[in-house]
């Protein structure tokens, strides 16, 4: 109880941040479902300038969670065909980018601070730390884990910020190849969107890359505290 009372004390700003991160793209969703059905012809016969523009404009919003990244996905593979999934790629390394430098410039280091109090904890994020290759990209790879939250987290903890960006890429591939794939061949796209999860298919790679994501996460912070652990009664002996 402790720890809580003093977390919340010494990272409310932080830990409001977090709340918003999940909160935020169920509204942003929501508004650009209406929107699309208002305006179903938006984001048809584009210019070039305005395809960039367009990239840009969802870099952004992924960045700062108003749009969730299948979405994204659905979305542009609907409108732009696989001609767009370079540009969709790119976004997804940009949203990343300002998303990681946001996290530093909100937390200024106040959670590493923090953990310092709680040697044991601060010992498994270490650990960790030494095996964020594998944390980003099994992070990344759940389709239920918020993009924009997760960006939050793995920069607060210190994860670094080239490493981060090239496996928050390679992560993000798998499914973000496969919703694109279903935007390319859907034939409604709002259909689509409300329920992304439909046929037999879907549902399991879905639970396929929920599954792989989870199952990875357990054993990596296993791991992570069984050597924190063993360092920990190493140097008390």
């Amino acid at each position: 109880m402790k720890f809580l009372r003093e977390l919340f004390r010494k990272n409310f700003s932080t830990l409001l941040t977090m709340f918003l991160l999940v909160a935020v793209p169920l509204l942003g969703s929501s508004s650009l479902l209406l929107l699309l059905y208002e305006r179903q012809q938006l984001l048809q016969h584009l210019s070039v300038g305005q395809q960039l523009l367009y990239f840009v404009v969802i870099a952004i919003t992924m960045a700062f969670a108003f749009t969730p990244t299948t979405f994204v996905a659905i979305v542009t593979g609907y409108y732009f065909g696989w001609a767009g999934l370079a540009g969709m790629v790119l976004a997804y390394a940009l949203a990343s980018a300002i998303g990681y430098e946001l996290a530093q410039r909100l937390d200024h280091g106040k959670l590493r601070h923090f953990l310092h109090l709680f040697p044991k904890a601060e010992a498994v994020l270490n650990e960790l730390q030494h095996q964020s290759w594998q944390l980003i990209l099994l992070t990344r790879l759940s389709p239920v884990l918020p993009f924009a939250l997760m960006t939050f987290v793995l920069a607060i903890v210190g994860v670094p910020r080239r490493r981060f960006l090239v496996a928050s890429v390679v992560g993000m591939l798998p499914r973000s190849l496969f919703f694109y794939w279903l935007g390319t061949e859907a034939s409604d796209v709002l259909t689509l969107l409300r329920d992304p999860d439909q046929g037999a298919l879907s549902k399991m790679v879905l639970i396929g890359l929920v599954a792989a994501s989870l199952f990875g996460l357990l054993f990596i912070f296993n791991r992570a505290l069984q050597k924190a652990l063993r360092r920990s009664a190493t140097e008390n002996s």
